[in-house]
């Protein structure tokens, strides 16, 4: 008797495993198929952690992703994987244990920046990243004020968002001039300054924090200033869960620890060609600029939710020898945040140039787009979601073309 065909291994079970698992099956991949999560908590979504579930206006299961009917996939939880082994095409996971697999789902996704001081955080010193951390923190505030949040891109604006929303006195510490002003640059972001001055924020630019809490529950800024805090939350950005695949032989981000892949989602080895049976999406992947050009970085980890949905199809397809979706994955990414609803295509960072096309503080509206060399690279719009649809089709319009791949992938389960 032969023994059966290995299986696809995905490493990674939250939004972009699923995805990429029941993109498998929905593309014909009957092989066997194997869902390991380094979590022992059932796959869940992360957006409504740092909304609705920390201001408790969902519990935190309402988090949880459904398990698609018809998926028959062996999961594995509350295991990481800790090196892969290319040439055996085995991934061997902390509690020993080792997987061969056919084809490799990367969807490690990322984990939150660590303080970066001498001191290890104490109690009153939250991260935000996953379900457990959502609770904690979640119980903290429920215990009261003040706060303070050190970071103010999108997940530090949105955890101060839901302190204020319960009452609490709130302390934003922002690096730049303004909140978000790396993702969406200066003048969006001195919109939400006011927004957040109206909402009661005490926001802090220009500095960070340089001490954890003394004993008297102060913070140390950079500016010499000191904050009370009862409780201080670090939002100091992610970092891709990518250390497992060091010495793999595989093409890592020098700066950022992402793996590089193609266009199709196929990891790239050292010598920068893509490898036809690992494919990588989400948080813990850096596929080709979006937007390239002069000054650009040639691959790019946005980190956004989208690129966890998007690309899951376009990665099954790689992964089975497939062609490409026929629709251009274009980045996109949403916050909620002080009653506002902030939606964003493209990729603003690329730009040279930022064009407000409405400013209206009194309603709380806000376009912006941005753009590079004259061209439409990315747009940002408060409370008028409607308008992005045609910015999206002014990014496409200059979009390169997708490859097309003549590799026939892992070949295995397919039906005819």
């Amino acid at each position: 008797m032969s023994a059966a065909p290995d299986p696809v291994v995905v490493i990674g079970a939250g939004l972009a495993g699923l995805r990429t698992a029941d993109a498998l099956r929905e593309q014909g991949y009957t092989g066997g198929l194997v869902l390991v999560g380094d979590e022992p908590d059932p796959p869940y979504d992360r957006p409504p952690l740092s909304k609705d579930v920390l201001t408790g206006r969902v519990p935190v299961s309402a988090a949880d992703l459904p398990i698609p009917a018809g998926l028959d996939a062996r999961t594995v939880l509350g295991r990481a994987a800790v090196r892969l082994d290319r040439a055996a095409r085995t991934v061997l996971l902390n509690d020993g244990t080792e997987l061969r697999y056919a084809g490799l789902v990367v969807a490690t996704g990322a984990g939150a920046a660590p303080w970066p001081g001498p001191r290890t955080p104490g109690p009153g010193v939250h991260l935000l990243r996953g379900r457990r951390d959502a609770v904690a923190l979640r119980a903290a505030l429920l215990g009261g004020g003040p706060v303070l949040v050190a970071g103010a891109g999108f997940l530090g604006c949105e955890v101060a968002s839901a302190a204020r929303s319960m009452g609490l006195e709130v302390t934003l510490v922002a690096r730049g001039g303004t909140p978000l002003e790396s993702a969406v640059g200066a003048r969006a972001g001195a919109f939400m300054a006011a927004v957040q001055a109206d909402a009661g924020v005490d926001l802090r630019t220009g500095t960070a924090v340089a001490a954890l809490p003394d004993r008297r529950g102060r913070v140390l800024l950079s500016d010499g200033t000191r904050v009370a805090a009862r409780t201080v939350v670090l939002a100091l950005g992610a970092r891709p869960a990518t250390d497992w695949l060091r010495g793999g032989g595989l093409l890592l981000d020098p700066k950022t620890g992402a793996l590089l892949c193609d266009s199709r989602g196929r990891a790239l080895d050292l010598r920068g060609d893509p490898v036809p049976d690992i494919v990588a999406l989400g948080d813990a992947a850096a596929p080709p600029h979006p937007c390239p050009g002069p000054g650009t970085p040639s691959h790019l980890a946005l980190g956004h939710w989208s690129g966890a949905v998007d690309r899951a199809a376009g990665a099954a397809a790689a992964l089975l020898g497939a062609p490409p979706p026929r629709e251009p994955v274009v980045p996109s990414f949403w916050s909620d945040q002080f009653g506002l609803r902030l939606r964003s295509v493209g990729v603003p960072g690329a730009a040279d140039r930022a064009e407000v096309r409405e400013h209206d503080p009194v309603r709380r509206r806000l376009e912006v787009v941005y753009l590079r060399g004259g061209r439409t690279v990315g747009a940002l719009t408060v409370n008028r979601t409607s308008r992005l649809a045609g910015h999206r089709r002014e990014i496409v319009r200059g979009l390169p073309g997708q490859e097309v791949s003549t590799d026939s992938g892992i070949g295995v389960g397919r039906q005819p």
